[in-house]
Protein backbone atom coordinates (compact mmCIF):
# COMPACT_ATOMS: atom_id res chain seq x y z
CA UNK A 1 0.00 0.00 0.00
CA UNK A 2 1.53 3.79 -0.86
CA UNK A 3 2.73 6.18 1.80
CA UNK A 4 -0.23 8.45 3.12
CA UNK A 5 2.64 10.77 3.73
CA UNK A 6 4.00 13.16 0.84
CA UNK A 7 7.61 12.20 0.76
CA UNK A 8 10.62 14.75 2.22
CA UNK A 9 11.12 17.90 0.23
CA UNK A 10 13.50 17.66 -2.91
CA UNK A 11 15.90 20.23 -0.88
CA UNK A 12 16.35 17.30 1.12
CA UNK A 13 16.01 13.88 0.15
CA UNK A 14 19.63 13.95 -0.29
CA UNK A 15 20.65 14.30 3.71
CA UNK A 16 21.49 10.77 5.00
CA UNK A 17 19.24 9.91 7.67
CA UNK A 18 19.89 6.38 8.18
CA UNK A 19 21.16 5.82 11.47
CA UNK A 20 23.59 3.32 10.44
CA UNK A 21 25.71 6.11 9.38
CA UNK A 22 25.37 8.47 11.60
CA UNK A 23 28.66 10.75 11.84
CA UNK A 24 30.40 11.64 15.26
CA UNK A 25 29.64 14.74 16.78
CA UNK A 26 32.84 16.13 15.88
CA UNK A 27 32.08 15.28 12.00
CA UNK A 28 28.26 16.75 12.35
CA UNK A 29 27.35 18.95 9.58
CA UNK A 30 30.28 19.12 7.60
CA UNK A 31 28.88 17.82 4.29
CA UNK A 32 25.51 19.31 5.24
CA UNK A 33 27.37 23.00 5.70
CA UNK A 34 27.57 23.21 1.78
CA UNK A 35 24.08 21.75 1.09
CA UNK A 36 21.52 23.70 3.66
CA UNK A 37 22.58 27.13 3.78
CA UNK A 38 20.66 29.11 5.15
CA UNK A 39 19.72 32.78 4.06
CA UNK A 40 20.45 35.82 5.67
CA UNK A 41 17.57 37.45 7.88
CA UNK A 42 16.90 40.09 4.71
CA UNK A 43 15.77 37.20 2.99
CA UNK A 44 13.59 35.63 5.17
CA UNK A 45 10.22 35.87 3.01
CA UNK A 46 12.13 33.61 0.82
CA UNK A 47 11.83 29.93 0.49
CA UNK A 48 14.24 27.84 3.06
CA UNK A 49 15.60 26.87 5.65
CA UNK A 50 17.01 29.63 7.99
CA UNK A 51 18.06 28.98 11.42
CA UNK A 52 15.75 31.62 12.79
CA UNK A 53 13.20 28.41 11.81
CA UNK A 54 14.90 26.05 13.08
CA UNK A 55 15.97 27.09 15.99
CA UNK A 56 11.52 27.39 16.55
CA UNK A 57 11.12 24.34 15.80
CA UNK A 58 13.15 23.91 19.79
CA UNK A 59 10.19 26.12 21.07
CA UNK A 60 7.28 23.10 21.10
CA UNK A 61 6.33 20.04 18.79
CA UNK A 62 3.88 22.57 17.63
CA UNK A 63 5.99 25.09 16.29
CA UNK A 64 7.85 22.16 14.60
CA UNK A 65 5.07 21.00 13.34
CA UNK A 66 3.68 23.89 11.65
CA UNK A 67 6.69 24.40 9.61
CA UNK A 68 7.15 22.51 6.03
CA UNK A 69 10.47 21.83 6.69
CA UNK A 70 9.85 21.20 10.08
CA UNK A 71 7.56 18.42 9.70
CA UNK A 72 9.42 16.39 6.99
CA UNK A 73 12.77 16.53 8.41
CA UNK A 74 10.63 15.48 11.91
CA UNK A 75 9.15 12.75 9.86
CA UNK A 76 12.84 11.34 8.66
CA UNK A 77 13.65 11.26 12.23
CA UNK A 78 11.06 9.47 13.25
CA UNK A 79 11.24 6.91 10.39
CA UNK A 80 14.99 6.42 11.68
CA UNK A 81 13.45 5.39 14.94
CA UNK A 82 10.82 2.97 13.64
CA UNK A 83 8.01 5.06 15.04
CA UNK A 84 6.58 7.00 11.80
CA UNK A 85 3.11 5.66 12.01
CA UNK A 86 2.72 7.99 14.75
CA UNK A 87 3.21 10.90 12.77
CA UNK A 88 1.37 9.76 9.18
CA UNK A 89 -1.75 8.78 11.57
CA UNK A 90 -1.84 12.46 12.73
CA UNK A 91 -1.52 13.88 9.68
CA UNK A 92 -4.22 11.75 8.39
CA UNK A 93 -5.65 12.89 11.31
CA UNK A 94 -5.97 16.25 10.12
CA UNK A 95 -6.54 15.85 6.53
CA UNK A 96 -9.28 13.91 7.87
CA UNK A 97 -11.02 16.66 9.55
CA UNK A 98 -11.53 18.71 6.19
CA UNK A 99 -13.41 16.62 4.55
CA UNK A 100 -16.82 17.30 4.25
CA UNK A 101 -18.31 14.48 2.49
CA UNK A 102 -20.52 12.54 4.68
CA UNK A 103 -19.66 9.72 2.33
CA UNK A 104 -16.04 10.05 1.60
CA UNK A 105 -15.75 10.68 5.66
CA UNK A 106 -17.40 7.12 6.24
CA UNK A 107 -14.91 5.39 3.93
CA UNK A 108 -11.84 7.61 5.07
CA UNK A 109 -12.75 6.76 8.62
CA UNK A 110 -12.97 2.63 7.78
CA UNK A 111 -9.31 3.01 5.84
CA UNK A 112 -8.05 4.70 9.06
CA UNK A 113 -9.38 2.69 11.52
CA UNK A 114 -8.24 -0.86 9.71
CA UNK A 115 -4.50 0.73 9.15
CA UNK A 116 -3.54 2.23 12.57
CA UNK A 117 -6.64 1.57 15.08
CA UNK A 118 -7.66 -2.09 15.38
CA UNK A 119 -5.54 -4.43 16.92
CA UNK A 120 -2.71 -6.36 14.55
CA UNK A 121 -3.35 -3.17 11.87
CA UNK A 122 -0.40 -2.72 9.87
CA UNK A 123 0.11 0.68 11.02
CA UNK A 124 -0.77 0.60 14.95
CA UNK A 125 -0.18 3.20 17.03
CA UNK A 126 -0.21 2.44 21.05
CA UNK A 127 -3.30 3.60 22.10
CA UNK A 128 -5.53 2.08 25.40
CA UNK A 129 -8.21 -0.31 24.65
CA UNK A 130 -10.79 2.09 25.79
CA UNK A 131 -9.82 4.70 22.99
CA UNK A 132 -9.86 2.18 20.60
CA UNK A 133 -13.33 0.64 21.52
CA UNK A 134 -14.31 3.57 21.76
CA UNK A 135 -13.25 5.18 17.99
CA UNK A 136 -14.48 1.56 16.82
CA UNK A 137 -17.94 3.05 18.18
CA UNK A 138 -17.54 6.61 17.01
CA UNK A 139 -16.62 5.55 12.99
CA UNK A 140 -20.37 3.63 12.95
CA UNK A 141 -21.29 7.18 12.61
CA UNK A 142 -18.18 9.12 11.93
CA UNK A 143 -17.94 13.13 12.34
CA UNK A 144 -14.77 15.42 11.74
CA UNK A 145 -13.61 14.66 15.29
CA UNK A 146 -13.33 11.17 15.78
CA UNK A 147 -10.40 10.11 16.05
CA UNK A 148 -9.49 13.60 17.87
CA UNK A 149 -8.98 10.90 21.06
CA UNK A 150 -6.43 8.97 19.46
CA UNK A 151 -5.09 12.19 17.83
CA UNK A 152 -4.47 13.45 21.75
CA UNK A 153 -2.72 10.52 22.39
CA UNK A 154 -0.70 10.00 19.46
CA UNK A 155 0.44 13.23 20.25
CA UNK A 156 1.11 13.57 23.76
CA UNK A 157 3.55 10.18 22.90
CA UNK A 158 5.50 12.06 20.41
CA UNK A 159 5.58 15.39 22.41
CA UNK A 160 7.14 13.30 25.60
CA UNK A 161 9.04 10.90 23.87
CA UNK A 162 9.92 10.97 20.19
CA UNK A 163 10.05 15.11 20.08
CA UNK A 164 13.00 15.62 23.18
CA UNK A 165 14.86 12.58 20.74
CA UNK A 166 14.38 14.71 17.92
CA UNK A 167 16.15 17.58 19.60
CA UNK A 168 18.99 15.87 20.83
CA UNK A 169 18.97 14.04 17.23
CA UNK A 170 22.28 14.03 14.79
CA UNK A 171 19.39 15.22 12.39
CA UNK A 172 18.82 18.30 13.91
CA UNK A 173 22.25 19.16 15.63
CA UNK A 174 23.37 18.74 11.94
CA UNK A 175 21.00 21.34 10.67
CA UNK A 176 21.84 23.86 13.33
CA UNK A 177 25.51 23.37 12.90
CA UNK A 178 24.71 23.82 9.43
CA UNK A 179 23.93 27.42 9.55
CA UNK A 180 26.47 30.22 8.97
CA UNK A 181 27.46 31.90 11.97
CA UNK A 182 26.61 35.77 10.84
CA UNK A 183 22.76 34.36 10.52
CA UNK A 184 23.01 33.06 14.74
CA UNK A 185 23.91 36.39 15.90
Amino acid sequence: MPSLVASPPRELQHLDMDTQSKKSSKDRGGNLKSRLQCRSSQAANTEGLCFEEMSQWSHSLERLLSSKYGMKIFQAFLKTEFSDENIEFWLVCEDYKKIKSSFRMSSRAKKIFKRYIQAEAPREINIDHKTRDLIRRNIKAPTAVCFDDAQRIVFGLMERDSYPRFLRSDIYLALMDSTPESVKM
